[in-house]
């Protein structure tokens, strides 16, 4: 299976292809045809954690920026117990090709999954991954592989904006191979496989990859640490460190969880991780979803925090106020952890809106946009990883779908602010300037147990 590359235009000049297509398309039907998509409109009537990112998706449509994190609150409000991590953002873009490329009433579902019109959800699907595969230490990509036996509808190179294309051949060693080989080249190894099962039938698969590596502006202290009873007890691999920037600290009174308590990990480039911890009990349905929402708000940092507090006193689940040796700061602790996951998307079909596309069409087909063939959603799936440790953080996540068809104030003492992840909690990491979340998960249990 062979996968063309080249672009033309050259990888940043995707936005302008789609703002002004006209001035393209000669030179477009000039190359080979099929080889690279004009993105413009066919006209188609625990803790949890959080990553962000910033740099060229500074300029991303504010709506897809929301889209993608509703998307993302209301997966992983269904998403069961047990430590996990879902990537909305890598879901998203999919989800906004085929909303452009079916026919009702798909179309509509999958547009209100998105959040955006289905006309123009392929040219921004395009924008987005142009825009997010331009941070130094964030890549993402899609690809598209074909079936000789699909006949492709004359409007498929507008609806799909996938410069990279294969052909499935029909040799499934073969063809799972190739696909494998680019999830992994487009994760650098995080993610090594695709996460589709490859059928005879299946004549269209559809992907995307996204991956991060960025290192913390303010490294962690590694040490064994022993919690001596509950669901953690045991000597894990735990991580500390103060922290002189109280803003990284902040309360929010009224989320969906109850209080909640966030940390701001930053990032040397365009990515910084998020934590966040809720009342005691509170489940990762609640919690996710919560810090998710609050991420992009301002809520009350260290400095409001600490202008009040009185020394020894609990301000919020987890967070008191403690002793500080030279000026305020905050101290943070938490396991070290890595998590894996894969999901089947198909068991949310309400949520990405896949619920009419992902059945046999029984006269006609769903995605006229793609082919006058009959066509639908057999796979849909994701593999994702999010790895915390002392230097840095990792993530990955391959979201891939098979198509089937037929044929402040400074007190006078000195005090800072302490907060001891040490039961479950989330982490989203989020694009700084832009508050667009890349994965999002829950840490129910440490994962990494300590050589003592």
């Amino acid at each position: 299976m062979t996968m063309q590359n080249e672009n033309p235009w050259g990888r940043n000049d995707w936005a302008a292809r789609v703002r002004a297509p006209e001035k393209y398309n000669a030179q477009y039907r000039q190359t080979i045809t099929g080889r690279y998509v004009d993105c413009a409109s066919n006209g188609r009537g625990g803790t949890a954690f959080l990553h962000h990112v910033r740099g060229r998706v500074g300029r991303m449509d504010a709506s897809v920026v929301r889209g993608v994190r509703g998307l993302t609150a209301r997966w992983v409000r269904e998403v069961g117990g047990g430590s996990t991590v879902v990537s909305g953002l890598g879901v998203w873009p999919l989800l906004g090709i085929l909303a452009t490329a079916a026919d009702e009433p798909g179309r509509a579902e999958l547009a209100e999954a998105i959040g955006v019109d289905a006309v123009g959800a392929a040219s921004a699907a395009g924008e987005l991954i142009a825009a997010l595969d331009g941070p130094r230490d964030l890549r993402a990509a899609l690809g598209v592989w074909v079936s000789d036996t699909l006949k492709l509808a004359e409007s498929f190179d507008s609806v799909v904006p996938v410069a990279a294309r294969g052909t499935l051949t029909g040799d499934l060693q073969r063809d799972k191979a190739a696909l494998d080989a680019w999830a992994s080249e487009h994760t650098d190894g995080l993610i090594p496989r695709m996460p589709l099962e490859l059928t005879k039938d299946t004549v269209l698969a559809l992907a995307s990859a996204l991956s991060l590596k960025t290192t913390w502006v303010r490294p962690f202290g590694e040490h064994p640490y022993t919690i001596d009873s509950g669901p953690w007890a045991g000597t894990w691999q735990w991580l500390s460190r103060n922290d002189p920037d109280l803003s990284t600290i902040r309360t929010y009174d009224d989320t969906s969880a109850g209080t909640l308590v966030t940390v701001t990990v930053k990032g040397e480039q365009d990515v910084d991780v998020v934590l966040g911890l809720g009342p005691q009990d509170a489940p990762a349905a609640s919690v996710v979803p919560a810090l998710v929402e609050a991420a992009g708000e301002p809520g009350a940092d260290g400095h409001a925090l600490l202008a009040t507090a009185r020394a020894g006193e609990e301000l919020a689940p987890g967070l008191t106020v403690t002793p500080a040796l030279w000026a305020p700061d905050v101290q943070l602790a938490l396991p070290q952890f890595e998590i894996r996951a894969e999901h089947d998307l198909l068991k949310y079909k309400d949520i990405f809106g896949l619920a009419a596309v992902s059945t046999e069409p029984q006269d006609g087909g769903w995605f006229g946009g793609i082919t006058p063939e009959p066509l639908w959603v057999s796979q849909a799936k994701q593999a994702v990883l999010a790895r915390f440790y002392a230097t840095g953080f990792e993530a990955a996540a391959v979201t891939a779908f098979g198509m089937v068809g037929a044929a402040a104030v400074t007190p006078k003492e000195v005090k800072g602010l302490r907060l001891d992840l040490d039961r479950p909690f989330a982490f989203v990491a989020i694009h700084r300037e832009t508050r667009l979340p890349i994965v999002a998960g829950w840490v129910a249990e440490p994962t990494d147990r300590a050589q003592v």
